[in-house]
């Protein structure tokens, strides 16, 4: 295969994975399993399959720099533990229109913040059209259930928050894929382990063990490894805006599919939604040039020092 037809395979890779976590998550809702528990049982399975394979290549050191441990209280504990919460509280269709669909716009908005890059032509029309959407869906949701927000999707917008400062961070400090997924991986589970262990609730016998397995399984190896470097994989033979551009139509596509496979509504309000975050986070505009600008400004600050 060419470098372009693996891109698009590893891409497929992805999308899929990331299409299953917001089924999966939502199903953990559903089979009662809680937030605390499904994030430790992530980091353990991550843990006792990397920490070993680290151990045998004498690859550790790099664990001992601040930049896995930040990574990996952002982009891994305080994430999961808002983002699977907020399925317990909405539909999977929230989750992409209020995690996913804000992912471009919260990594923009800490571009502007970390970095001083300002907002582009192209970010500004994403920012119009996904407030709009947000206003036409808040309206129409008001008016169906007299709720415009609910507590789930401050939630899921929070997980979109500290993915948006995860992804930007990862890029200025070039990681590579595999440090990256191992370190945030590692020290998600040393840090969140023992105070689950210690001061959380547990509610594991709440749920079958074959659903615990499943999750596990799932979340442990195929989100926080296999999709971790399969999307590295894809920027680096696609580039970043297409592969990212790809991908981002997974939960949307997961959203739909939950409609008849979990049972969950879809509204005018939320179909308003799915389409209007859906073209603000794809931006198709863009596909004719595709200039990574934060790429720019970070090439620009190191040839200055």
């Amino acid at each position: 295969m060419t470098s372009r037809t693996q891109g698009y395979v590893f891409v497929a890779i992805t999308m899929c994975i990331w299409g299953g976590f917001t089924i999966t998550s939502r199903l953990n809702a559903l089979w009662h399993i809680s937030p605390w528990d499904i994030t430790a049982l992530r980091f353990s399975l991550a843990f006792c399959i990397l920490m070993p394979i680290l151990i045998i290549k004498k690859d550790t050191a790099f664990l001992w720099k601040k930049e896995p441990f930040i990574l990996a209280m952002l982009g891994g504990v305080i994430y999961c533990l808002t983002s699977y919460s907020a399925f317990h509280y909405v539909p999977a269709a929230h989750a992409a229109i209020f995690l996913n669909g804000c992912i471009p716009l919260t990594t923009a908005i800490a571009a502007f913040f970390l970095f001083q890059q300002p907002f582009d032509r192209n970010t500004w029309i994403s920012l119009v059209i996904m407030i709009s959407a947000v206003v036409l869906m808040s309206a129409l949701m008001y008016q169906e259930t007299g709720v415009a927000f609910g507590f789930g999707d401050g939630l899921f917008f929070l997980s979109a928050i500290w993915w948006g400062i995860f992804t930007v961070l990862l890029k200025q400090w070039k990681l590579s894929a595999w440090h990256s997924m191992a370190g945030v991986a590692i020290w998600s589970a040393i840090i969140y382990i023992p105070i689950y262990l210690l001061f959380l609730p547990k509610h594991l016998d709440q749920a079958s063990f074959s659903h615990l397995a499943i999750q596990t399984i799932f979340h442990g190896i195929f989100v926080v490894i296999i999709a971790t470097l399969s999307y590295v994989e894809a920027i680096k033979r696609l580039g970043a805006f297409q592969t990212g551009s790809i991908v981002t139509l997974a939960p949307f596509i997961a959203a739909i599919i939950a409609v008849p496979l979990l049972n969950e509504p879809l509204s005018l309000a939320m179909l308003c939604g799915l389409v209007g975050m859906g073209i603000g986070a794809l931006q198709p505009w863009r596909w004719l040039g595709r200039k990574d600008t934060l790429q720019v400004k970070l090439d620009q600050q190191k040839n200055e020092q």
